[in-house]
């Protein structure tokens, strides 16, 4: 680019990873085309070693490491290394998005993608791709994660492979080659995170680069049919992902950027032949008291501690352009003092050592006549194209457009449709500014190098198109009284938001759950409302918000059927925190929904337009029953109104799961081969039941002592219904759990608990075959001496009990799930459920029906697929609700295929 000639050139990371810089990347001649922006040195080898190109360990005492990006290599594999260096990563990112990163954690066998050492201490990982990085190398990492979703920037209908390096197991295997292409040891091997092939870093760029989402393309909600205007929000709002995630993660980054240099400065200053300088590489730095730690011999020219400056900001420029700059300690939050440095230091080109060597440095770039920027174009469809245009004192925003338009074959058309946007891609954010046309570019240049000479490796100018942009954010807010006119919703809105009418409407309204969606055409609004609404509570119920994204439903493709994903990640032993994020990175992570976080309401109300889509359910089994009645509610304002049902049982019983085949509860299986078996599972119907709960005892505390019955009650029934010893002990179950929620987290120590409650009722004898009646499709039935009556509609209760059993009685017709008929059975005491669950004997067949009528002559234990209450003397009708639900079911094929 030095030479100032104007071109049109493109590329993407498959296509022409060789862009790379000058300065420090000449190092080593190698034969051919040079490493992409790495500059190689060889160094003497003191522990074992592993090649990152060939992954083959390094025999003898010398290697190849960049003294940028640490890369290892070989002198054999030099002339083929094609991964880019850190330092040029941002010139190779072909639409900016920025990373999601969670709170930070440990993960072993993992690799910053940065530095490319091992994560020992703590690091973050983003949340969408496969990105892991220290905390000390967060800001140096770039916007290059996915694209979900358009965001009115850059929109495209042509997918390319998203390729990340490292971090597979060692026993991937390259799509072209078939070799094994991971590795524990060191950072290598490719893999797109949309498709999920494997390759080598020799091979991928011989990939075809478009990409065709791999397996799971029927069931991935593509890109560019999901449009969200997120501008003011973060991408964790963008995403749904707790909020609590983001106060962790920004504590601990901040405690990080104030201290790294303190951890390192033990380690580098034990050697007494080398000094340990901080480096600032801006007054944003300096202001955030963020610096870099460089070792330098303590007789060191200027040159050397440019350089090694430079290196640690992963910067690729000539060190000739850069110098060093210092001032004391003490002001060093002072802006005079930075500025008298700027006018006051001039570049030295004796040794740096003195007998007195500031601690603390600024590396500023020398002031330029003029320089030569690349121009990028937003509206183009693929690759990266840019131009490349010299630029001097006086040139200014209006100049460049017009210098650059004839470049891009625009000359034709008028300069004030046009504008220059400067975009800085920082790895948490992605910033846009629009330039004035009057604004000097060289100016420009100096302020963001003054600012910080990282942000300046960061940033890029595009040339946009003016064009009326249509600002337009969803937002579902619950909590809300249900029941009421979207007025009367709009009302409680103003009072209690003092939203904006002008700019905000209510576009969907969910009378029944309390629910409205807001749309709103200002960002600054949008922000507001959502911060504002989880400080505000209406009949003291306190209000959530979700940030929402519009399907577009005519852009999905035909054969598309989305999968949508709600994760309850409370279920489970806390197993449900890792599948949503492994959900999210397998698929789109619009179409995973926490169902902490708004319950399962917008990820229905998401997917409303969707001709056709799936649901997979991750919880127990009443979190099975929450989405299945949040379904059935909203059933009508689906387009696609009998979505089939998928089970990944992550609770205590999980009885559903067990007899559609998902087993008996997660363990752990890879969640990609989970996905292919919803894919291939068996479409079957399920009956479901309606309850109703109509209690004959007076409500206390009446008005004016004219007592009255409590309104009827309904509620939706999957699994069984269970009254007496059975409901009691559930109910124990579910106190002690309230009590102390914290021991509630595995399997185990949840069924300890229900067996210690089991024992201690044990000798507890009572009638409850005289406190209720039963009537079973009109007809009276005579009821045996038992404790516990319970209603099934599956043939698994208590964790897999076959209760109805499975001998054959001319009475009854074999039990099945869709047919239209409970099976009613009676249970002794806490020694027969005990012999049930043992498989020792079977329940009290008592009755099959359709429609049924229990009648509570006193206070009786009852529950519904495993939520207890106390009910009071009244009736109990239960009765077919609606249509059947369509339930996915494994297929025996793909079991097979599992075992084998």
């Amino acid at each position: 680019m030095a030479d100032g000639t104007r071109s049109l050139r493109g590329g993407s990371p498959a296509s022409s990873p060789v862009l790379g810089g000058r300065g420090r990347s000449a190092v080593l001649a190698v034969a051919g085309s040079s490493p992409p922006g790495h500059g190689f040195r060889r160094v003497t080898l003191t522990k074992p070693t592993f090649c990152h190109y060939c992954t083959d360990f390094i025999w003898g005492l010398a290697g190849y490491q960049c003294e940028v990006c640490n890369f290892m290599s070989h002198e054999k594999c030099l002339k083929n290394v094609k991964i880019p260096c850190s330092c040029i990563t941002p010139s190779l990112v072909r639409v900016p998005v920025a990373h999601c990163f969670g709170p930070p954690g440990h993960y072993k066998r993992k690799f910053c993608t940065v530095c490319r050492k091992s994560l020992e201490s703590l690091a973050f990982r983003c949340e969408v791709c496969e990105l892991h990085v220290h905390t000390d190398c967060i800001l140096f990492a770039c916007s290059d994660c996915r694209q979900c979703h358009q965001d009115g920037h850059q929109e495209h209908d042509t997918f390319h492979h998203h390729w990340r390096e490292g971090n597979l197991s060692s026993s991937a295997r390259c799509e072209v080659c078939k070799k094994t292409c991971g590795s524990s040891e060191v950072l290598s091997g490719m893999r797109c995170e949309w498709c999920g092939i494997l390759a080598h870093a020799a091979c991928y760029i011989i990939v075809t680069p478009e990409c065709t989402f791999g397996r799971l393309r029927n069931m991935i909600l593509p890109p560019n049919c999901v449009q969200l205007f997120s501008r003011n929000f973060s991408k964790l709002h963008c995403f749904r992902i707790s909020e609590n995630l983001q106060t962790e993660s920004d504590e601990d980054d901040d405690v990080d950027g104030s201290t790294q240099g303190s951890a390192k400065d033990v380690q580098i200053s034990t050697d007494s032949s080398k000094q340990t300088l901080k480096i600032f590489d801006g007054n944003d730095a300096v202001k955030r008291n963020q610096f870099r730690l460089i070792s330098v011999p303590r007789i060191a020219k200027n040159e050397e501690v440019v350089e090694a400056a430079l290196r640690a900001y992963y910067i690729n420029d000539d060190q000739q352009e850069y110098e060093l700059q210092t001032f004391t300690q003490q002001p060093l939050l002072s802006d005079d003092v930075i500025n008298r440095n700027d006018a006051a230091e001039d570049s030295n080109l004796g040794s740096v050592f003195r007998e007195s060597v500031p601690e603390a440095w600024i590396i500023r770039a020398k002031p330029k006549d003029e320089e030569v920027i690349r121009i990028y174009a937003a509206w183009l469809k693929v690759g990266m194209a840019y131009v490349s245009l010299r630029v001097n004192k006086d040139s200014t925003t209006q100049t460049v457009i017009k210098e650059v338009l004839p470049l891009f074959g625009r000359q034709m058309e008028c300069l004030q449709n046009f504008k220059l946007v400067e975009v800085l891609m920082s790895s948490k954010q992605v910033q846009r500014m629009v330039l004035d046309n009057q604004e000097l570019i060289l100016n420009r240049l100096k302020d963001i190098r003054k600012t910080s000479i990282r942000q300046m490796n960061q940033t890029r100018f595009y040339i946009v198109e003016n064009s009326k942009s249509i600002v337009r954010v969803n937002l579902f807010v619950g909590g809300l009284p249900p029941q009421l006119s979207p007025e009367e919703y709009t009302n409680i809105l103003k009072d209690e938001l003092a939203i904006k009418t002008n700019v905000v409407s209510v576009s969907h309204v969910y009378q029944a759950q309390g629910a409205v969606v807001l749309e709103i055409s200002c960002f600054s609004e949008a922000e507001r409302i959502y911060m504002l609404v989880k400080d505000t509570t209406v009949n003291d119920k306190p209000l959530n918000a979700v940030v929402i994204p519009e399907v577009r439903d005519s852009k999905i493709p035909q054969n598309c059927c989305p999968l949508l994903v709600f994760v309850n990640p409370k279920s489970g032993g806390l197993k449900g925190r890792d599948l949503l994020y492994s959900f999210r990175k397998l698929l789109n992570p619009h179409q995973v929904f926490e169902l902490t976080n708004g319950g399962p309401l917008p990820g229905f109300h998401t997917f409303s337009k969707v001709p056709s889509f799936r649901v997979l359910v991750c919880g127990g089994d009443g979190t099975v029953g929450w989405v299945l009645g949040a379904l059935e509610e909203i059933r009508h304002k689906l387009v696609c109104s009998e979505p089939s049902v998928a089970i990944l049982p992550l609770g205590t019983g999980n009885d559903l799961g067990r007899v559609l085949r998902w087993g008996a509860g997660y363990s752990g299986e890879d969640p990609y081969s989970i996905l292919v078996s919803v894919d291939e599972a068996d479409d079957v119907l399920m009956d479901r039941w309606t309850i109703l709960l109509d209690a004959e005892e007076p409500a206390e505390g009446a008005e004016n002592g004219i007592a009255e019955p409590e309104p009827p009650k309904i509620v939706q029934m999957n699994n069984y219904c269970g009254l007496g010893i059975d409901a009691e002990l559930s109910l124990d179950f579910h106190h002690a759990r309230e009590e102390e929620p914290g021991k509630f987290n595995s399997r185990f120590h949840n069924k300890g608990v229900y067996v210690k409650v089991g024992l201690q009722k044990i000798s507890h004898t009572r009638n409850l075959h005289k406190d209720i009646k039963l009537q079973v499709d009109q007809h009276e039935v005579e009821l045996p001496s038992i404790e516990g009556l319970i209603f099934i509609n599956i043939p698994s209760w208590g964790s897999g009990a076959d209760l109805w059993g499975s001998e054959s009685d001319n009475r009854f017709e074999k039990p099945r799930i869709d047919d239209g008929l409970l099976e009613v059975v009676g249970v002794t005491g806490v020694v027969h459920m005990g012999q049930v669950q043992g498989g020792f004997r079977s329940g009290i067949r008592i009755a099959q029906g359709s429609y049924f009528r229990v009648t509570l002559l006193k206070p009786i234990p009852v529950q519904v697929d495993g939520e207890p209450w106390i009910q009071a003397p009244g009736q109990i009708i239960i009765s077919a609700a609606g249509p059947k639900v369509h339930m996915l079911k494994k297929s025996k094929q793909k079991q097979k295929k599992t075992g084998s």
